[in-house]
Parts: C-alpha cells; sequence; structure tokens
C-alpha cells in the first residue's frame, strides 16, 4: 500500500510589524451572530478575524460590533457606510500594524498562546503599488514630497 506524505501541522503566527492584507473570504452565521473575516498576506500567510456580533443573551455585542464596523468601513475606503454586507469586503485591502500579546493557557499554564491584533489599519489599493514596493516600505524609504511648481503660478 502506497504511503502519503503528512504534514508537520504546525502553526507559525504573522510575524510582528506591518502587513498588508487581502480579505479572501467572510462567514457570518447570522443565528449565532458569528462573522469570521479571512486574511492573507502576500507571502500567503493567513489569518482569521473573528467577530461575536452576539452576546450571551442574543444583544447586540457593541464592541465586536464596532470593530467590525471600522474593519469594513476601513477595507471599503468609505466611512459613510451605514450598512454593509460581509460578503462585499471579499477582494479588498487593509494594511495594519500586526501585535502579539503572549499569554499562558488556560488549560495548561505551562504553554503560552499567542493572540495576534491588527492595529493602526488603514485602506490599501493592493500588495504592491507602482513602484513595486509596498505602503509600509514606501513610507519607510521615500522622501518628503516637493513640489516642482509656484502655487502663485497655478492660481494666476
Amino acid at each position: 500500500m502506497s504511503k502519503i506524505k503528512l504534514s508537520k501541522g504546525e502553526f507559525t503566527p504573522i510575524s510582528e510589524g506591518q502587513h498588508i492584507f487581502k480579505i479572501t473570504g467572510s462567514t457570518y452565521k447570522e443565528d449565532f451572530g458569528r462573522l469570521e473575516i479571512k486574511l492573507t498576506t502576500a507571502e500567503g500567510a493567513k489569518h482569521t478575524e473573528k467577530y461575536f456580533l452576539l452576546n450571551d443573551n442574543r444583544e447586540i455585542n457593541e464592541g465586536a460590533q464596532r470593530a467590525f464596523s471600522f474593519l469594513a468601513k476601513t477595507a471599503l475606503n468609505n466611512f459613510n457606510l451605514e450598512e454593509v454586507d460581509p460578503e462585499d469586503l471579499v477582494g479588498c485591502y487593509v494594511e495594519a500594524r500586526v501585535t502579539h500579546d503572549k499569554v499562558p493557557s488556560q488549560k495548561d499554564p505551562a504553554q503560552t498562546m499567542t493572540f495576534i491584533h491588527l492595529r493602526d489599519m488603514k485602506p490599501a489599493s493592493g500588495f504592491e503599488n507602482q513602484n513595486g514596493a509596498t505602503p509600509a516600505e514606501e513610507e519607510e524609504t521615500e522622501e518628503p514630497a516637493t513640489n516642482d511648481f509656484d502655487l502663485d503660478d497655478l492660481l494666476g
């Protein structure tokens, strides 16, 4: 009988720092108020943001609703939205600073769990700009913009 090689099953969290993510999927279980947004980096690293939009009493979880609202408005680059279908986010990009929060496991305090947080989120138009650099790389390397024109000439 043939043997199939198995993967090691090791999970590597997305490294801390600035990353651009493409939203690649969404799953909303309306009856439970559970929303999952799948994100992927240009390198193929995957991350899932989970929002529990209803609390145990089946009431709106305002904190989760605010967090998802910010992600949706940022991804669509439209801060005037009042509602959104989570599927509309698929294909959109966001840039965020990834941080790690390491805490002891509740099941086994000898082990550490790493929670990944997306901070300072802002809209992005894709993984790379016209120069081939990501917006984060461009911010670090680009000289401040200088105007090659005289404002008085433009205004007459």
